[in-house]
């Protein structure tokens, strides 16, 4: 499904990353700004398909306290990713070494965490939509040469994150305890994308 959010804010952020996807529009990778997001952000992490994220019971004010935090991290990082100036999704990368999840594999050289989080779906969706931004999300993480292998670990419930990764490439890796959830890493080299 597409998703879909108005705006978060009038003035259009300098983008992190830009790609245009053909069929697709152009994608920009926006770093997120605590204050003028948390609204946005609020609105989809308390919704019931995202119970994954961790955050259904989250006050705006705890949300923007959340990436204020992450803001203020050189490790963490948190995007929403646009779509011709349109929010689609919320995208977190980290260090898998500064991370919780650290402690639960033997971290490598070039290592990177990411998070996604797909904004609410309007209409019927369309068809190739997830794996179009899943490419440009990759193409930015690999755009520095120091990324080499990418680390996802979903809720090991959430098997539609789980397949999604799967067919992009990603590997299976161990199931492990992280705070709040039991989850399955999955892996992806640059050489295997």
């Amino acid at each position: 499904m597409t998703p879909e959010a108005p705006p978060t804010a009038s003035v259009r952020r300098e983008a992190r990353w830009e790609q245009t996807v053909e069929g697709f529009g152009a994608f920009r990778v926006v770093p997120v700004d605590p204050a003028a997001d948390a609204g946005l952000i609020h609105s989809w992490v308390t919704e019931e398909r995202a119970r994954f994220w961790g955050m259904l019971d989250a006050s705006r004010a705890r949300v923007q306290e959340i990436y204020d935090h992450l803001d203020g991290l050189a490790t963490h990082h948190a995007y929403l990713v646009h779509r011709d100036d349109r929010p689609v999704a919320l995208f977190q990368t980290y260090d898998p070494g500064a991370d919780p999840v650290g402690e639960c594999y033997d971290v490598q050289p070039g290592d990177f965490g990411v998070h996604l989080l797909l904004g609410p779906a309007t209409g019927e969706g369309e068809r190739g939509f997830t794996s179009a931004l899943l490419s440009v999300l990759l193409a930015y993480v690999f755009s520095d040469p120091r990324h080499t292998r990418v680390v996802a670990e979903p809720d090991i419930r959430n098997d539609r994150m789980t397949t999604r990764l799967l067919r992009t490439g990603f590997t299976l890796g161990p199931e492990i305890d992280l705070p709040g959830k039991r989850a399955r890493l999955l892996f992806l080299t640059r050489d295997h994308r």
